[in-house]
């Protein structure tokens, strides 16, 4: 199946995204393809259990863009969702909505690397 199409059976709204993109296919997989290693470098949770809520709430921020971005909804409305929480300082929602999030996150991402090339 073409990475696109796969991308849109994954929930990223590939028509919305495109529009961003200007028609740019070549340019919208590139992207998705570079957000494993923006997501892996982003660890949200890890930050809140080490208790540096300035540092999660960025990374949240980054990726609720990041995911706004590129039209993965899932993604964004969680995010922006965290980075709320965050801001309010309510931790324990926040990591919560997290660590429901991060299951369909990885598989997403899993699903991501399943294309890349060596």
């Amino acid at each position: 199946m073409d990475f696109i199409e796969e991308m849109k059976n994954s929930g990223v709204d590939t028509d919305n995204a495109l529009e961003r993109f200007i028609g740019n296919t070549a340019f919208l997989e590139k992207m998705l393809k570079k957000m494993p290693a923006s997501v892996q470098n982003l660890e949200v949770l890890k930050y809140i259990e080490e208790n540096d809520i300035k540092t999660a709430t960025e990374n949240a921020h980054t990726l609720k863009g990041m995911a706004g971005n590129l039209s993965v909804t899932f993604m964004y409305e969680a995010y922006t969702k965290i980075t709320d929480y965050l801001r309010a300082n309510d931790i324990a929602a926040a990591t919560q909505l997290l660590k429901q999030t991060l299951p369909a996150q990885e598989q997403f991402i899993a699903k991501i690397n399943s294309f890349q090339t060596t």
